[in-house]
């Protein structure tokens, strides 16, 4: 017994330790962002898949094909290719004729989101939709790659609005999920006019948690002791460190439902046709799962959906980055490697509220 309570109090020190480092590192960080934020700006980029793919085809081909089989496909092309040029004028002759606006391409513009649990994605995506809304058409498409396990209430919340902001302009907005869209993720995914999943990919979780370890006994029984100085009954309720009450845990628990009651109007919203009661448990399903119960549109890969649609299409991905100093790519390293470590040691390490 006495190497148990020697062992437990071992984990209690280490844990503290691992807490001090993220703070410290978290502190660096911050401290670096806003720099970033405020004096540095970032850089935007828009890549052509049309032409991505165009040359992984070419490379097979000359691996594969032989000189002649070459040649006549290449012929083939470029025939083609006049004829389409023969045609597209064609119709802007006609439509200037007609005083009327030429014919164009339909534009599709991929972006990418990888959540994490602050979902910091979002610093990029709220950028690279005031790029787009700048210039796309409700001709046009958006389509977002999306992966998220979920995370805290306020930072999906604001992800989804940057989303809301392409629905609000009529412009219509494809989601893809080829691993997870979860919780929070799946509060973004359920805003897509057409959500499209891999079978197997992640969907649901429409649940809210809070969570959090509770060191309170073990400093009482070191005679530690441990105050908070507030004002206002609720200010705080769950802590680390402090003596849990039941009225203060039936507080967080009543906050928690209401989230979630919230959770649940926002998916039925704009995902009308499920039934809202038997999703929102917490479960997930994998893709083919998900689509029976109406929670995705269609089962397919974001890699078909976009080489389908480079075949008619204009095809742009577009990546906002922030610049980073030494500073703060140093202190990306130091907080990724610290919370891979901590993520050992405690789930979800604090007591904000997670969806």
């Amino acid at each position: 017994m006495e190497f148990l309570i020697e062992y437990g109090m071992f984990l209690a020190r280490v844990a503290t330790i691992l807490i001090a480092i993220i703070i410290i590192v978290g502190v660096i960080a911050s401290s670096g962002q806003k720099q970033k934020r405020i004096g540095k700006g970032g850089s935007i980029s828009a890549t052509r898949i049309n032409d991505h793919i165009n040359d992984l085809r070419e490379v097979l081909r000359l691996s594969i094909l032989d000189k002649d089989d070459i040649k006549a496909v290449h012929k083939e092309e470029k025939k083609t290719s006049k004829a389409e040029l023969k045609e597209k004028k064609e119709s802007v002759k006609k439509a200037k004729e007609a005083d009327e606006n030429p014919p164009k391409k339909k534009r599709y513009f991929v972006l990418n989101f990888k959540g994490n649990i602050a979902a910091d994605a979002v610093e990029s995506l709220r950028e690279e939709i005031t790029a787009i809304l700048s210039l796309a058409t409700p001709d046009d498409e958006v389509v977002l790659r999306l992966e998220s396990p979920g995370g805290m209430v306020h930072a999906y919340g604001l992800a989804s609005s940057q989303l809301l902001r392409i629905k609000n302009k009529k412009i219509p907005l494809t989601i893809c999920v080829d691993k997870v869209a979860a919780s929070g993720g799946y509060m973004m995914a359920c805003l897509a006019d057409k959500l499209i999943a891999a079978p197997f990919a992640i969907i649901g979780s429409i649940g809210v948690l809070v969570q959090l370890p509770n060191f309170h006994r073990v400093l009482k029984k070191y005679e530690v002791d441990y105050e908070i100085i507030s004002a206002g009954e609720y200010k705080r309720t769950l802590t680390n460190f402090g003596e849990i009450t039941s009225k203060a845990r039936e507080k967080v628990k009543d906050d928690v439902e209401n989230i979630h009651d919230i959770f649940k109007t926002w998916v039925k919203e704009y995902r009308p046709s499920i039934e809202i009661d038997k999703i929102a448990t917490g479960e997930t399903w994998v893709g083919s799962q998900a689509k029976e119960r109406y929670m995705v549109d269609e089962l397919k890969t974001s890699d078909e959906y976009i080489v389908e649609a480079c075949k008619d299409s204009e095809v742009f991905e577009i990546e906002y980055e922030f610049k980073k100093t030494i500073q703060e790519k140093f202190s990306s390293v130091l907080e990724e490697s610290a919370a891979k470590l901590f993520s050992r040691w405690v789930n979800k390490p604090n007591n904000d509220i997670y969806q």
